[in-house]
């Protein structure tokens, strides 16, 4: 007759058990083994460089409302470039960086997503032919990150959000309540859309929610929802070399605001004397839409939740 297994024997299987288990869950490094990808759960935000700070601030922060902190970008000899980071919700920010030269046609430095794993999607990505960095990056704002360059050359950041910020000293919009609380999408420049999907659908797991173009018979854009949110990529189909202007049209950010009459009021508020404000519009997809331009020419589109009825 075979020998029982003791009670012992059975709670140190069940214990080893729970552990593997508990690994599995937890641990970057057994789930990027098992080519499973970390949740990529929305844009976390969108760093843009900029030649004058005090008319960016006058922008971002007087114009649309939002709350910031600065510093300069070496803490420690508090040298280097000025940073100004513009906070729109607890999740989402967008940041300035000084030092743009004259005639450089780039604005965009980064765009950023936020993931729950950054050393598992690191792996996860070098397993799948992606140039990654050796390892991910811990920042003073209590992220793990990592950078990368996408098919087109944009630098594409991954953020994982390991525990609660300390609480900074964010002042307030310099007049009051931020005109939206929400970025909905980042627009890039797409000159080859095969690669451009390899990337971001068959690696990234992003899925197309909507496509259009200035006619029926033309697509000018597609949107790429990210996997496990509902913020969304928007391809911009513009093949070949484009000019500045164009370049701050194409690389743009979309705020949600739930009413753009209401924001149109407020803006008029805040407008300096003499400056006239662009007519909203609806746009191909059927829902209002404002576009304003920063002092750098880049674009923010605000954008309804809703299609027009």
């Amino acid at each position: 007759m075979p020998n029982k297994p003791s009670v012992r024997n059975t709670y140190r299987q069940a214990g080893a058990m729970a552990l593997l288990l508990a690994l599995l869950l937890v641990c970057p490094d057994v789930r990027a083994q098992s080519g499973q990808r970390p949740a990529i759960m929305g844009i976390a935000g969108v760093s843009l460089q900029v030649s004058d700070m005090d008319k960016a601030l006058a922008f971002y922060g007087k114009l649309l409302g939002f709350p910031h902190t600065s510093r300069q970008k070496d803490t420690a000899t508090a040298k280097g470039p000025k940073i100004i980071d513009f906070r729109v919700n607890d999740r989402q920010s967008i940041r300035l960086s000084d030092g743009l030269s004259p005639g450089q046609e780039e604005r965009l430095l980064e765009v950023a997503f936020q993931t729950t794993d950054a050393e598992g999607l690191r792996q996860y990505l070098q397993e799948n032919g992606i140039d990654v960095p050796a390892s991910v990056s811990r920042e003073a704002e209590n992220t793990f990150s990592f950078n990368l360059k996408d098919s087109e050359g944009n630098r594409i950041r991954f953020l994982q959000y390991f525990s609660p910020a300390p609480a900074a000293k964010i002042k307030p919009g310099r007049t009051g309540t931020p005109l939206s609380d929400r970025i909905l999408h980042v627009g890039l420049q797409v000159r080859d859309q095969p690669a451009a999907d390899r990337f971001y659908r068959d690696v990234l797991g992003f899925s197309e929610i909507w496509r259009g173009g200035r006619t029926d018979s033309v697509t000018s854009w597609i949107n790429l929802r990210v996997p496990e949110g509902t913020d969304y990529l928007e391809y911009m189909l513009v093949p070949g070399k484009v000019s500045r202007q164009q370049l701050g049209v194409l690389h743009h950010l979309a705020l949600l605001v739930p009413d753009i009459q209401k924001a149109l009021d407020i803006l008029r508020q805040r407008y300096p004397d003499g400056t006239r404000l662009p007519v909203p519009g609806i746009g191909r997809n059927n829902r209002w839409q404002l576009n304003l331009f920063d002092p750098e020419g880049t674009r923010v589109e605000l954008m309804e939740p809703f299609t027009f009825r």
